[in-house]
């Protein structure tokens, strides 16, 4: 490969604006999300996989029982995990408006440290566990998702799993297309 030519993405984003056709789509990603990210820009090559992925993404983050700061605990984890610093990037300022301090951002970065800081709780070390079993292993042992039946109810742990496997797809989706790189 040469030089500079390994990192360029591999579908060409849509500009905002330039499209009639999709005019009602991009006010609707904009509604949610406040604008119309990279990532979106790239999935409206593709307007129904746009409008079907910013329904379920949706509804993770802005409609699940899951908390705030636990969302994006799972995400940063799933970033890292999956080698998709766009997405770490992009949900650090959601980690911290949700209430995580730096200093777990920071811990994040690491694929090691976020099981083994101190700094975490036990229902963070819990959920950094099923992130990590469902991206890494994707087969889910019950000695790791048993613990957390104490903390959630059966909504809330759908919602977490969803959470974790939205999250994976985002991040595979990115790193694919190198979005971001």
């Amino acid at each position: 490969m040469k030089a500079g030519t390994d990192h360029a993405m591999r579908v060409t984003p849509v500009t905002p604006g330039t499209r009639p056709e999709l005019a009602a789509l991009e006010a609707g990603i904009t509604a949610e999300r406040g604008r119309v990210s990279l990532l979106y820009q790239v999935l409206l090559n593709s307007p129904p996989l746009a409008q079907g992925w910013e329904q379920l993404l949706t509804a993770v983050r802005n409609r699940s029982t899951v908390p705030a700061l636990l969302r994006e605990l799972v995400i940063l984890r799933v970033a890292v995990l999956n080698r998709a610093p766009y997405e770490f990037e992009a949900h650090v300022p959601h980690a911290l408006v949700a209430g995580m301090p730096p200093e777990k951002i920071e811990a994040l970065r690491d694929p090691e440290a976020g099981r083994k800081e101190a700094m975490f709780s036990a229902l963070e070390r819990h959920v950094i566990a099923l992130t990590d079993a469902m991206t890494q292993g994707i087969e889910v042992p019950d000695s790791v998702f048993d613990p957390l039946k104490p903390f959630f109810n059966e909504q809330q742990r759908v919602d977490l799993v969803a959470t974790v496997a939205s999250y994976n797809m985002v991040s595979r989706f990115l790193v694919a297309l190198r979005i971001g790189h």
